[in-house]
C-alpha cells in the first residue's frame, strides 16, 4: 500500500472512530452544561405559520440547529444539521408550553466539548382546567439519525429534578429510538 492510500485509510478510520465515540459517549467523559434562550418571540425566526400551528429556526449551541414547532397547543423540538431529512419532532400527551431556556449537556469525550443531550422545561397543562399546573423536564439525545426523548423528570416532584436530568442526559448516545421505553426517574405525578 502507498504512503497516501495509508493516509486516505487512517483518515477514514479516524473518521468512523470520532463517529462511534459521538454514537456512544464512554463512561469516564466529562460533562457541562451550556445554556442557549429559547424566547420563540424574541430569538427565533418564524418558518411557517397558517391555521394550524408554527415552526421556527432557532439558535442553539455555537450554531447547532434547533426547529421548534406548536400544533394542537402542543411544542416540540428538532435538532440537528440534518432536520429535514428527520421525523417530525416529539411531543408529551398534555397541551403544553416550553420553558424560556435549553441546557446542553457537552461531553469532551473527543477532546473538545460537543452537545450530546439537551435539557427543555415543559409547562405542563391541566386536562380539565387548561391551566399550567405541572412542570416536565425532558430529555433528548443528539444522535444523528437517533435523536429523541430519552427522560422525563417531574421538575415539581422532585427536589433534585435538574440532578436527574443531567443524569439521564449523561447517558446519552446508547438509547435506541424506535426499541426503548423513555425513563421516568425519580417520583412521576405530572400526568
Amino acid at each position: 500500500m502507498t504512503i497516501a492510500a495509508n493516509l486516505k485509510m487512517g483518515r477514514l478510520l479516524a473518521l468512523v472512530l470520532s463517529g462511534w465515540a459521538l454514537a456512544s459517549v464512554p463512561a469516564h467523559a466529562e460533562f457541562t452544561s451550556a445554556y442557549t434562550d429559547l424566547r420563540l418571540d424574541i430569538d427565533c425566526l418564524v418558518l411557517d405559520a397558517d391555521d394550524f400551528g408554527v415552526t421556527w429556526s432557532c439558535p442553539g449551541y455555537k450554531g447547532y440547529p434547533v426547529q421548534v414547532s406548536e400544533g394542537d397547543l402542543r411544542f416540540s423540538i428538532v435538532y440537528g444539521f440534518n432536520i429535514d431529512k428527520q421525523p417530525g419532532g416529539q411531543t408529551l400527551g398534555p397541551f403544553n408550553e416550553l420553558g424560556e431556556k435549553i441546557e446542553w449537556r457537552l461531553s469532551n469525550a473527543l477532546g473538545r466539548w460537543m452537545p450530546v443531550a439537551t435539557i427543555v422545561r415543559y409547562h405542563i397543562a391541566d386536562a380539565e382546567t387548561g391551566e399550567n399546573s405541572g412542570q416536565v423536564l425532558v430529555v433528548t439525545q443528539l444522535v444523528e439519525g437517533n435523536s429523541c426523548h430519552i427522560a422525563y423528570v417531574d421538575a415539581r416532584a422532585n427536589a433534585d429534578a435538574n440532578e436527574l436530568a443531567r443524569q439521564a442526559a449523561d447517558a446519552a448516545g446508547g438509547f435506541d429510538c424506535a426499541a426503548d421505553t423513555i425513563a421516568r426517574p425519580g417520583k412521576f405525578a405530572a400526568w
